[in-house]
């Protein structure tokens, strides 16, 4: 058995430990927070979890193999060096870290100590996502044009990062997962309307080679709760709405047919094409589970996590170059 401790019980923190629990292959052992009344919540639903305020007492514990870090970003860095130094697995919520150089640390860290290094990209893991890349590979969608994703709702403000930090993350690395490019520059633009230092309401596009363009709306000022991303190819088209109970994934045999002639660029005709549309079943299995199963597997066997440190590493450096654009008023970022 694999035995887990967690730092961080907050909003994500309780999630993580049920499936840890839950997980036949991990043992949950301590579970560390700075508030008094969170631990005592915690031990209520697991009464035979040890609790501490002090989080180095995981750390420092050499019964304990793996540690999952549940949070605010400013803190990942030091929680995760100092695990990993310890000789500790790592599960560490998203985003990774504050800064790429802080990432890239902890990746080269990770295999210098041959530990497991794995972020809480959990929306890589949802049936939804799984059946989307085994289109994507299987060259279902043709030749990309475009990634859309629209997250938006009303709160929950954070006070420490931008709505692009808090919210894209999830779109960013499920960007990364299906399209596998290397982003080429990022330009983003937003707002702060209430005042509090960070924007509330963003936009962020990202350019990949072969002319393929994504776009990223994340708003925290919205009336209503839409998750809806679209992906468009050559031969067919996806609409994913998260929020549906089913049916939450639409593939349209739809597109245009460029015809041009030898004339001048007026002389090319666009042709559309409107084919059947349907919903494939997609799996029910809770996406945390999965992903915590997988994190239990890559410990076990030596192999490198789906959402490991490289994956969200690239997450970091998209959200890095959005906060220059931003600041810019929309500048154009490069990418290394």
């Amino acid at each position: 058995m694999i035995n887990v401790g967690v730092i961080g019980v907050g909003y994500w923190g309780p999630n993580i430990i049920r499936n840890f629990d839950g997980c036949s292959q991990t043992q949950m052992a301590i579970a560390s927070d700075l508030k008094s009344e969170r631990l005592s919540f915690i031990q209520k639903k697991h009464p035979a979890l040890k609790t501490t305020a002090d989080y180095r007492e995981i750390i420092n514990d050499p019964a304990i193999d793996a540690v999952a870090i549940c949070t605010p970003v400013f803190s990942h860095y030091e929680l995760a060096k100092e695990a990993l130094q310890a000789g500790k697995h790592v599960f560490l919520e998203k985003p990774m870290t504050s800064t790429s150089q802080q990432a890239e640390e902890l990746v080269n860290l990770a295999a210098q100590k041959k530990l497991t290094l794995m972020l809480d990209h959990t929306f890589i893991y949802t049936g939804a996502v799984q059946l989307i890349k085994k289109l994507v590979d299987a060259g279902e969608i043709g030749d990309l044009y475009y990634f859309d994703s629209v997250r938006i709702n009303l709160g929950l403000f954070q006070h420490d990062v931008n709505v692009i930090w808090d919210l894209a993350p999830h779109d960013i690395s499920i960007m990364d997962h299906l399209l596998q490019l290397k982003p080429e520059s990022v330009v983003a633009t937003g707002a702060d309307h209430v005042g509090a230092g960070h924007e509330d309401v963003a936009y962020l596009t990202v350019y990949f080679p072969n002319n393929i363009i994504a776009h990223i709306h994340a708003n925290w000022l919205s009336p209503v709760k839409i998750r809806q991303t679209l992906i468009a190819g050559t031969k067919k088209m996806i609409v994913w709405d998260d929020n549906l109970p089913n049916d939450k994934i639409k593939i349209y045999d739809s597109g245009i047919t460029v015809n041009r002639t030898k004339a001048e660029i007026y002389d090319t005709l666009i042709q559309y094409r409107t084919g059947d549309m349907w919903a494939p079943k997609v799996p029910l299995t809770e996406a945390l589970s999965l992903e915590v199963n997988h994190f239990a597997e890559c410990i076990q066997s030596g192999k490198t996590p789906l959402t490991d440190g490289v994956a969200g590493l690239n997450v970091v450096r998209i959200l890095e170059a959005s906060e220059k654009s931003i600041k810019a008023r929309g500048k154009e970022i490069r990418l290394a």
